[in-house]
């Protein structure tokens, strides 16, 4: 009996069951609720990294075009490497780098 007074004794009291109501509908009922504020954050690290990956991946292909511009050695090479091309007076082994598995 004294346990359920006590509990009646802190439903009593308007500022507490007001703070109580304005957290749970801030927490839980609201458009921007905590787990919406956890999923964009979640979101947001993503795309952080994919930003990250992506100006890496400009960053060197940036300087792969310069060295094309400036340097004709490397288109060559690059021709060979890429697309296979080879001289008129040439010929062209290809050697794939896994071995590929032999019916029996």
């Amino acid at each position: 009996m004294k346990l359920l007074l006590q509990i009646s004794s802190w439903l009593k009291n308007k500022y507490l069951v007001a703070v109580c109501v304005f957290a749970a509908i801030i927490l839980f009922f609201d458009k921007n609720d905590l787990f919406t504020q956890m999923a964009r954050t979640r979101q947001l690290k993503q795309l952080q990294e994919s930003k990250a990956y992506y100006t890496a991946r400009i960053a060197s292909e940036q300087k792969e075009l310069d060295n094309l511009r400036s340097n004709p050695g490397t288109v060559e090479r690059y021709a060979r490497e890429k697309y296979l091309m080879k001289r008129e007076n040439e010929d062209l082994f290809i050697v794939s780098e896994k071995p590929e598995k032999a019916n029996n």
